[in-house]
Order: C-alpha cells, then structure tokens, then sequence
C-alpha cells in the first residue's frame, strides 16, 4: 500500500476538517460522511498524482459530492429491494427481524451473553440454516468443532435463560 507523500499530508492537516465538514452535510450519517471522504481522498489523490495544488480542494469536493450521490442511490436502492422482500413475505416476519415482545428481547440479551465463538455457530445454524459441514467451511473449523460450538453454546444459552427466568421469579 503506498503512503500519502508529506506534501499530502501537510495539505489534508489543513484542508481535512472543512472537506469532513462538508461529506456531514452531503450525507444521512456520520459514518457515511466518514466513508464518503475517504472515497473521495482516494479518488483525488489518484486522479492527481503529483503534489497537491491549489486546484485539489476544488476537486475534492467534487468527488465528496459525487460519492455521496454514488452512496445515497446505492442505500436508496438496498433499502428498496429489503421492502420488497419484506412486502413480498406477507404477514411473515423476515428471518433477520425479530419481533418486538419479551421473549425476542429476552433471546437477544442471552444470546449478546454467549461467547463469540458459540454465538456465530448457533445463529448460522439457526437463522442462517447452515449445515455443520457448511459451518466449518464458513469459520474455517472442522464441521465436528461447529457441532461441538453449537451443543456447548446452547447450553449456555439455556443457563442464561434459566437464570434471568429465575431472577425474574419465574422458576
């Protein structure tokens, strides 16, 4: 990976927080404003090669704008084909939305208590409907340590909501 030259980082130090000031105003997010400026320096700083010239701002703002256009209509687009994957469900609730009672929250809780390891086997198992076999290919584990995850992880789950059944007075 090749590193900005000490011209470029003289002239990011002093251009930076008004290119950032406006990627915020051209975008939905501060993380998309984060995105999108870096997008855009890339772009610039391939796009002119050399030093950096008096020129650059100009044309980084440009390509800030561009960017942000680019990844509106892109998240425009995502976010159409979600609703109508949801529409096209019905009444169903889509597998990657949980619904708003207790039990779903209560489930959430458990499963953010669960090591990592055990928690990305159960929800491909679960949710993502994975094979074993399939598991192991996706974590690069063998399919007898994603079964093994998956028993230990489980069961700890199962404490989990036995305690906070418990805790509740609900035993």
């Amino acid at each position: 990976m090749q590193e900005f030259s000490e011209p470029w980082k003289e002239w990011l130090a002093e251009y930076g927080p008004r290119l950032m000031l406006f990627a915020r105003q051209q975008t939905r997010s501060e993380a998309d404003a984060e995105d999108v400026l870096q997008m855009a320096l890339v772009k610039t700083w391939k796009t002119h090669n050399g030093s950096p010239d008096k020129h650059v701002a100009s044309l980084a703002y440009t390509n800030i704008r561009r960017c942000a256009i680019d990844l509106g209509r892109s998240n425009d687009r995502r976010r159409k084909r979600e609703d109508e994957a949801i529409r096209d469900l019905g009444d169903q609730v889509a597998w990657f939305e949980l619904p708003e009672d207790d039990t779903s929250r209560a489930l959430q809780v458990a499963m953010s208590k669960v090591p990592e390891k055990f928690r990305e086997v159960i929800t491909l198992k679960i949710w993502g409907e994975q094979t074993f076999d399939e598991i192991g290919k996706a974590l690069e584990i063998s399919p007898n340590t994603a079964a093994s995850r998956y028993r230990y992880g489980m069961e700890a789950l199962r404490r989990t909501l036995s305690v906070e059944k418990v805790g509740l007075g609900q035993a």
